[in-house]
This record gives structure tokens, sequence and C-alpha cells, in this order.
């Protein structure tokens, strides 16, 4: 398979979310990732290099979240924000849900990641170990891995870069944690143009059981278009 597929959705067929190839682009990006243009992002100036011991600490608390939903508000580089609900189930599965107008939906099942759009009934497919959303949704984050590219603490904020030059031309995704709970706060995507888009997610629930038609990508509602693979 490619690294991008797009599919077209088959008549009757249920649907996913997005506009056109850009917006594709740009909603995938952010779900894997500004907000500090609208005043919402943490201050980190007077960040340091994180403790090693209470960072891997506040990632372990992290991966042992297992499963995960709640609201999130995304910016994109220009500014744009969209909101909706997210479920995440560790690993490798998710879905966000935007609010009307958008007809966006974005599932992750383990293996790939849909984007359709409800409205054009368009669907573009990518692998979900090519994408940011890989290193968000794995079983355990490990600060020695050689994708782990910075660790930063300050007095209201951990944050952890991680990158993998495999994923969408070497982007990288800084996750935001609160370290008093260790809980997560938010993630920003940086692409190779340094433009960042954030996700921002509150109202979480966590140890939620989900109902597998959650995360499932209805791959028989849809075919290829000539030429994919």
């Amino acid at each position: 398979m490619t690294e991008k597929t797009r599919f077209t959705a088959a008549s009757g067929a249920s649907s996913s979310p997005f506009a056109d190839q850009v917006a594709t682009r740009r909603t995938l990006l952010g779900l894997m990732a500004g907000a500090a243009a609208a005043g919402l992002m943490p201050a980190v100036a007077s960040a340091q290099t994180a403790d090693p011991g209470a960072a891997q600490k506040i990632a372990d608390h992290f991966s042992s979240v297992k499963s995960m939903m709640g609201e999130f508000m995304q910016f994109s580089p220009r500014g744009e924000q969209t909101s909706g609900k997210f479920f995440i189930q560790r690993p490798g599965k998710l879905r966000f849900n935007y609010d009307d107008p958008s007809p966006i939906r974005v599932i992750a099942d383990g293996s790939n990641v849909v984007i359709g759009n409800l409205k054009l009934k368009t669907w573009d497919i990518y692998p979900l170990s090519k994408t940011p959303l890989s290193l968000l949704l794995a079983d355990r984050i490990d600060l020695q891995h050689q994708m782990v590219r910075d660790v930063q603490q300050s007095a209201d904020l951990t944050t952890i870069v991680m990158g993998d030059k495999s994923i969408f031309g070497d982007q990288t995704i800084t996750l935001m944690f609160d370290p008093a709970t260790s809980d997560l706060r938010q993630w920003t995507i940086t692409d190779n143009q340094g433009k960042d888009t954030s996700v921002m997610i509150f109202n979480v629930k966590t140890g939620v059981h989900f109902d597998e038609k959650v995360f499932t990508i209805p791959y028989d509602d849809v075919r290829r278009l000539p030429g994919s693979r």
C-alpha cells in the first residue's frame, strides 16, 4: 500500500470526514499534534532539562492509561479553531468526531488511519506507523529511545518531543503533561516546514470500555480508486 491512498465511499456506504487533500493532511497532522496565538498554550520559556527519573514516571503514567475519552480543541497553523470528541484505546486506536458543521471523522484501528469526509464521501488512508499518531498511541514511551528528541520541565509543564525520520518527512510531536498529576494536557505536531498544529484535551475520562465498533474502519464500505494499491 502506498503511504496514502484515496478512497471514495461506495453508494450507500457509511462515511468518514474531510473536505479536500490539503484539509485532510492538515487535520491528520493536527491530530497527531497555533494555540499560542490564542493565548492557550502554557508558557515554557523557563523550562529546563527534566530530571530523567521524574520525566519517565510521567511518561509511564501516560502509558498506563489504556483508554480515555473526552473533548478536544484543535488549532491550525493559521489559528483556525475546531472542536469535537475523542476516543483513545492503547495501543494504536483512536477516533476523532468533529463537531458540526465539520464533516470530519478520523479513525485509527491499530494498523491504519482513515480520514473521511461525510459530505464529499471521500477517504484518505495512511499506515499508522507512518504518522505521528503512532508515537502518541504506542504502548509505552521510553525516554531512552532514539525517537525522543528532547524532554523539558518547568513548574507547570513537562514536555516530551518525539520524532522519526520515517514519519511524514521527519515531523515531530510534542506531548505536554501536567507535572503535578502526570495528565496529558495537549499535543502539538510540527511539520517539516516548522508549522504547528495543536490539540488541547479536556473533560477527560480514563479507564473507559469501548465497543469495538468505535475503532472499526469500514473497509468493506469503500472502494479503491483506479490505480491505487
